[in-house]
């Protein structure tokens, strides 16, 4: 268990955890830099775990926000990065290591060793898609037309319900 920091300082708790130091000359060299790994304490795990659920609740509101101003598609692509960011303050919490650098859900959620019902595990695949859907031109238009009001509506009442059951695991 262990944070990757710059030698004699502390990461902060949003970052990924991979943090490089200038060469100092020992065998531990990659290109011109070195990793030092510190451990990460109780007070550590429990600072990335808050950013991971203060930037979700922010994420969250930002969803029924773009929802009200009627950007369906977007509402849904930051939906999913709120569910995302409680996943991974899950992860924290179960490893005290930093979150992996992943977005799927399902995946997330297999790392946190959750047992997932089908219809949970459907959802998460379902939400994790918003994510590519919005994110690529490929993809964009056909998710465009998809997200009507009442499609959007019906994935953030999903959304809001994983939520909860993740917080749960909090």
């Amino acid at each position: 268990m262990g944070v990757w920091t710059t030698k004699g300082s502390i990461s902060p708790p949003f970052t990924i955890g991979i943090i490089f130091q200038h060469e100092i000359g020992n065998n531990s060299n990659i290109g011109e830099y070195q990793l030092v790994k510190q451990e990460m304490n109780d007070n550590d795990i429990e600072k990335i775990m808050n950013h991971w659920r203060e930037t979700s609740n922010d994420d969250f509101k930002t969803m029924n926000e773009l929802f009200t101003s009627r950007s369906y598609s977007w509402a849904l692509f930051v939906g999913h990065i709120s569910v995302e960011k409680l996943l991974k303050a899950l992860y924290v919490k179960l490893h005290g290591k930093h979150a992996p650098t992943i977005h799927n859900l399902y995946r997330l959620a297999e790392l946190c060793k959750i047992d997932l019902t089908d219809e949970f595990s459907d959802w998460l695949d379902t939400i994790t898609s918003f994510n590519i859907n919005a994110r690529y031109d490929d993809y964009k238009r056909e998710f465009y037309n998809l997200c009507t009001r009442e499609y959007t509506e019906s994935w953030i009442v999903r959304i809001k319900e994983l939520r909860k059951w993740i917080e749960q695991m909090l």
